[in-house]
């Protein structure tokens, strides 16, 4: 009974801590409305990206975890399966991770990918868009995405993404954005 009482305990503390983790994540985004913090980063081909270069663009910055892994594959594959969609919607797909641009290399040749993955390997990018989190006692990204308007502006901010059905949530967002942006008729 002794021990039933100490797990119990433990539990809830472990919610009220991971409750508490993720409020303070959640306040730290960057708000809808507000310009998205510009950022150059290395990419796989080793060219220097910046959010500034896609002005006139929407910008899809999807934050994931690590190359190689299970549900970052996923979440890629479904963002190239999609690349024509976003280029009829005048938007481009940018990932961001704390992996090297090696890393994100062999994952794009491995997988077959040709959008940008962009090194944050000092991981200032991840926390000037909130997204950072621990796992196993290293800072990672998180899996996040933030849609930005062709002025610069984020419309919409998306956090503890499911990877299978995101891409479409996203494109579902963009049609969505873009038809109240048009003007009336």
């Amino acid at each position: 009974m002794r021990f039933r009482v100490v797990v119990l305990f433990l539990m809830l503390l472990s919610a009220a801590v991971v409750g508490s983790s993720l409020s303070a994540f959640a306040a730290s985004t960057p708000a809808v409305g507000t310009i998205a913090p510009d950022f150059t980063l290395a990419s796989q081909d080793g060219s220097q990206v910046s959010l500034k270069d896609y002005r006139g663009k929407w910008a899809i910055v999807y934050f994931y975890p690590k190359d190689q892994t299970a549900g970052c594959t996923i979440e890629a594959h479904n963002f190239q399966r999609d690349q024509a969609q976003y280029a009829q919607r005048n938007a481009v797909v940018v990932g961001i991770s704390v992996d090297t641009t090696e890393s994100h290399k062999a994952f794009c040749a491995k997988e077959g990918l040709n959008f940008k993955l962009l090194a944050d390997t000092e991981h200032k990018v991840v926390k000037e868009y909130g997204s950072t989190m621990s796992y196993q006692g290293v800072e990672i990204a998180a899996r996040n995405t933030f849609i930005v308007d062709p002025e610069g502006k984020i419309q919409r901010v998306y956090t503890s993404v499911k990877p299978n059905e995101h891409s479409a949530e996203v494109l579902a967002a963009l049609d969505e954005l873009q038809k109240s942006a048009s003007p009336a008729k």
